[in-house]
């Protein structure tokens, strides 16, 4: 057990600076066998992966959640997002790893759906159609080409194909919304409101703080906040604490005082209450159940 959760830019590699400009694509098997199949838990600070699947199993470990994976299947990885893998001797298809701001940057002009897609860890199963082709897999062979290329504007063009590729995958994964009146500009500042979140959820920002920094009211923010989410700006800002407390507690050997402190509780005890509220377990009982269902 770590005393904190290792960072990665590629697997195994020292994590790169949150400004660099990534576009990279290789195989699963490329680290497969150095590895024993068994990708151990870490994340990535500022990028975001997307792994497809084209053949083979396997079991993903997700935050806090484990969950079994067949071909063809796509899993994306956003960033700082706990993963873990264990995966067949056949399992094979391409991981790309991006810089995740400025592909968030073109999905806010593109659409809404795609930022939210951006930003939440999934596993989506992908039909095979009856002919057996991949109507997906042309656009992965223009992300190679473009990531292997040194041609200016490469990593720009292959951004470009990404967000083309995960826009079909979110046509894959529900129903075309039904079309309604553009809502970018409060697309936009809810986007800003979870960058915020992300960065200063532990030094415990009030809601006015939150709502100054975005040039709004307090009251405007929580509309939009019940609207696009359906839920309140404070139960955003909590889940975003306890989540980060959970992957703490399940990856790192830390105790339960310096989780607190790292999270901007001056005090132990309110963070356990604060934690058990949230989560209904106390963060004791949340350890000791991950670690049962791990062995």
């Amino acid at each position: 057990m770590t005393k904190r959760i290792p960072n990665y830019a590629l697997y195994g590699q020292a994590a790169l600076p949150s400004w660099q400009n990534l576009l990279h694509l290789e195989w699963i098997s490329t680290r497969g066998e150095s590895h024993q199949r068994e990708i151990r838990p870490h994340q990535h600070d500022s990028l975001l992966q997307i792994v497809y699947v084209r053949r083979g199993h396997g079991e993903v470990s997700l935050e806090n959640s484990r969950m079994a994976f067949q071909a063809p299947c796509l899993i994306l990885l956003p960033q700082r997002t706990v993963h873990a893998f264990r995966y067949s001797a056949e399992t094979d298809g391409p991981v790309i790893t991006v810089a995740q701001r400025p592909l968030e940057s073109t999905a806010r002009i593109l659409s809404a759906d795609l930022l939210a897609f951006l930003q939440r860890p999934v596993v989506v199963a992908l039909p095979w159609p009856a002919d057996g082709s991949e109507p997906i897999w042309p656009l992965f062979e223009l992300i190679e080409a473009e990531a292997e290329s040194q041609a200016p504007g490469s990593v720009a063009a292959g951004q470009a194909l990404l967000a083309a590729l995960l826009l079909r995958i979110t046509r894959l994964e529900r129903p075309a919304p039904t079309p309604i009146q553009s809502r970018g500009r409060r697309s936009a500042m809810l986007g800003r409101f979870r960058e915020l979140v992300d960065t200063h959820y532990r030094q415990q920002w009030s809601l006015g703080r939150y709502a100054e920094a975005l040039g709004v009211t307090v009251a405007t923010l929580g509309r939009a906040c019940r609207e696009q989410f359906g839920e309140s700006p404070s139960a955003i800002v909590n889940a975003r604490i306890v989540r980060e407390a959970q992957r703490q507690l399940a990856y790192t050997s830390l105790d339960i005082q310096q989780i607190a402190r790292d999270l901007g509780f001056a005090d132990a005890a309110y963070f356990s209450r604060f934690f058990r509220k949230q989560s209904g377990l106390k963060p004791s009982e949340f350890r000791a159940a991950f670690r049962d269902a791990q062995s």
